[in-house]
């Protein structure tokens, strides 16, 4: 078990195979949870499980998905939430991004960073040697004591899924005082969103834009307007007001 606080892992993996275009699958998924790995149905481990969940998923299940494959998405379940397979988990993700993972012919590599409740993931998957940032969220509560592991799950296609290496860093970061009374090993794993992932949809970039105007969004957005016109039109007025005083001082 992991009794840091503040950690970064990095995962030097490769993901191969002979399918071309979407006949591979299913993925990778690298987890920090309560338990040791019991094989389940999620990339080969279980579900409603309680921790942190980066999935590396190579295939789309959901026909009507706008993203990209490979896509990487962050799951944290405090054993009340279920993966769902038939939409890429899109109901549970807190965030992801597109990354070209597959069939690489140099290193790849991950970085998930866990420091003062703020969850980094990145990677180095273009053989540039820097971190490319994919997720950064906000809010997120991880209990120590629990354990890094790696799992992957294939289904009717297949795919090569290696881990070469796993190398943790413990971060050296101050917190307040009142965190040395808190008992980190009893932490609920939660995050605290401005919005329930629910809300989100997808968009072709990969990442997650919100949902659909509601009606007092609209009117929040005309009010905004009619505002900066008004400013506009006020700061015009004193403008042409005090080009007209000078040009009468030229006179």
């Amino acid at each position: 078990p992991c009794f840091l606080k503040d950690w970064e892992l990095h995962v030097h993996f490769r993901i191969h195979g002979a399918g071309k275009k979407n006949l591979h699958g299913d993925g990778l998924a690298l987890w920090y949870t309560q338990e040791r790995l019991v094989p389940g149905p999620v990339f080969g481990s279980k579900d409603n499980f309680h921790g942190l969940a980066i999935f590396l998923d190579t295939y789309p299940n959901d026909e009507a998905t706008e993203r990209v494959f490979p896509y990487i998405s962050a799951m944290v379940n405090n054993g009340s939430l279920t993966y769902d397979h038939s939409k890429d988990g899109r109901w549970t993700e807190l965030a992801g991004c597109t990354a070209d993972l597959r069939n690489q012919n140099h290193d790849t590599f991950l970085a998930i960073r866990y420091s003062r409740g703020r969850l980094t993931v990145m990677t180095d998957v273009e053989d540039k040697n820097e971190w490319k940032n994919c997720i950064d969220i906000a809010g997120v509560q991880l209990p120590t004591g629990y354990f890094f592991g790696a799992s992957a799950g294939t289904g009717d296609l297949s795919d090569n899924h290696d881990i070469i290496s796993m190398k943790l860093f413990q971060l050296m970061v101050e917190h307040p005082l009142e965190d040395e009374t808190v008992d980190w090993t009893k932490i609920e794993p939660s995050v605290s969103l401005l919005k329930s992932p629910k809300d989100n949809v997808d968009d072709p970039t990969g990442n997650f834009r919100s949902g659909p105007l509601t009606g007092w969004k609209v009117f929040l957005l005309l009010l905004c307007a009619l505002l900066g016109i008004i400013v506009c039109a006020v700061v015009g007025a004193v403008v042409f007001q005090k080009r007209q005083e000078r040009n009468k001082r030229f006179y």
